[in-house]
């Protein structure tokens, strides 16, 4: 294990670099001075004050800077923040920060610094640490700016923007997008393709901030660049998080289809990082088969079957299942015994469509064979509110799907059924056509006034015999 792994989790979701190196293997020096690290760290855990003293010994030692003074300052510095001495950490931090010209191999400095960045990001819980995470990106963009070191001035500069992000600091995350894209582009304007890794990083915080301010133009703008970007290897994450904010996009579009494939392709990426993530989405992918009233189970492909029975989506495998079919009593019963499946504002917002359309055919099954019931019935049989069977059986008579009458003083609703407004119109056809044989023959050649009497009233019996067989309603 590594120096790092002793304060940090694996932070391989942020670094998207996989040539790092770990120099503790090529541990060379004096005898003294490695005793002394070892020493120290064996005491960190249970007497850390004394372990930052036997690390700060390390550099007074050493002849020239190594990599032994480096990893002591390391050390040191994250047992004084978790200390809470952070002044001193600053102060060490600055003293580190010098030994990254010559004395340690740029590829383990910049893991190193990533790494030192993360920690002390994670245990900014304060005011005082705060300030302290602040003044670290502050001394790791001037050293960095200053040795010409452009890769690791971007990275944390990149960095330091998703924390921006995270806190919803928008005005300076857009003042360091600007600063950052600049840095990215030729003298002609024009994007540097040699940085295209980093410009869809840029991309993927810029199409975030604008996700979470609903500013759908300029994501809109952003996500078509990002895709057109071909001159990177991007790490698996940062297209996940571009794909998610495409889909989420669409969604508010209403673009069922094309969120469907931007969440899928969003999975599969969170997949081959490893991100957590991909648990999230998974249930958006499941969101949009109900919103796009698909008989396909999102589980059908050979990436997500694995996850099919997941206890983590297991609310959501159940509300599909009852989607596709149309049963709302196992539909209303998921939701209300998975309450958490809300707690994400993104489903929250976007379930209600698929509730709808739930609801809307459990109202028409319910009602198929009635030509008069009761609110309060369909409230009680569907386990919805009077007022949203109101709503409901509104939106089906403006759509044309129902053809009744709503009686809101009684509660009652009346439907008029199609076959008999077939019928009328039929018998009042047919009774057009009678008055123009009428017409026709009164005033033709060849017949007799009491013949054309004959024939008029033979007919007018036969419609009043048919009037007996006719239903009171429609007599006319």
């Amino acid at each position: 294990m590594s120096d790092d792994d002793d304060f940090m989790q694996d932070s391989g979701d942020e670094d998207y670099d996989f040539e790092y190196e770990d120099a503790d293997d090529d541990e060379s020096g004096d005898i003294g001075i490695e005793n002394k690290y070892y020493n120290a760290k064996q005491i960190k855990v249970d007497n850390p004050e004394e372990a930052v003293d036997e690390f700060l010994g390390i550099p007074p030692m050493e002849q020239d800077k190594s990599d032994w003074g480096f990893k002591g300052l390391k050390q040191a510095i994250k047992l004084e923040f978790k200390l809470g001495r952070y002044s001193d950490t600053v102060a060490h931090y600055r003293e580190l920060l010098t030994y990254v010209k010559s004395a340690v191999t740029r590829n383990y400095s910049e893991k190193s610094i990533n790494n030192m960045l993360d920690f002390i990001e994670k245990g900014s819980d304060n005011a005082e640490a705060y300030q302290c995470m602040e003044e670290f990106y502050s001394l790791t963009l001037e050293s960095f700016q200053n040795t010409n070191n452009e890769r690791l001035w971007l990275k944390t500069n990149i960095k330091l923007a998703r924390l921006w992000l995270e806190r919803k600091q928008y005005g300076q995350l857009n003042k360091k997008m600007r600063e950052l894209h600049r840095a990215c582009q030729r003298e002609d304007g024009s994007d540097d393709t040699s940085k295209g890794t980093y410009l869809l990083e840029l991309y993927a915080l810029e199409i975030q901030m604008y996700a979470e301010t609903r500013n759908n133009k300029r994501l809109k703008a952003l996500y078509q660049r990002a895709l057109r970007v071909r001159s990177a290897v991007p790490h698996p994450k940062i297209m996940g998080i571009i794909r998610e904010c495409g889909g989420k996009m669409h969604m508010s579009e209403e673009n069922w289809k094309e969120a469907q494939s931007d969440f899928f392709e969003s999975f599969r990426n969170y997949d081959e990082a490893g991100s957590m993530q991909r648990i999230q989405v998974l249930k958006y992918l499941v969101l949009t088969t109900m919103l796009m009233k698909s008989d396909i189970n999102p589980f059908d492909s050979q990436e997500t079957k694995p996850y099919k029975n997941d206890p983590r989506i297991s609310a959501m495998t159940d509300l599909v299942d009852a989607f596709q079919r149309d049963d709302i009593h196992a539909y209303e019963d998921v939701l209300s015994k998975h309450p958490d499946v809300l707690a994400d504002p993104f489903i929250a917002e976007n379930i209600d469509e698929v509730s709808r359309n739930m609801r809307t055919k459990a109202v028409l099954k319910l009602i198929a064979p009635y030509t008069r019931f009761s609110l309060q019935f369909i409230s009680k049989h569907i386990k919805v509110s009077v007022p949203e069977v109101l709503d409901i059986l509104s939106f089906l008579i403006l759509d044309k799907k129902l053809n009744a009458k709503i009686d809101q003083d009684n509660g009652t609703v009346v439907v008029e059924s199609a076959s008999d407004v077939e019928r009328l119109r039929a018998v009042g056809e047919w009774s057009s056509a009678l008055r123009t044989l009428w017409q026709t023959t009164l005033n033709g050649e060849g017949l007799r006034a009491n013949d054309t009497s004959t024939i008029f009233l033979g007919d007018e019996r036969r419609v009043r015999k048919d009037r007996g067989k006719m239903p009171a309603k429609w007599l006319f």
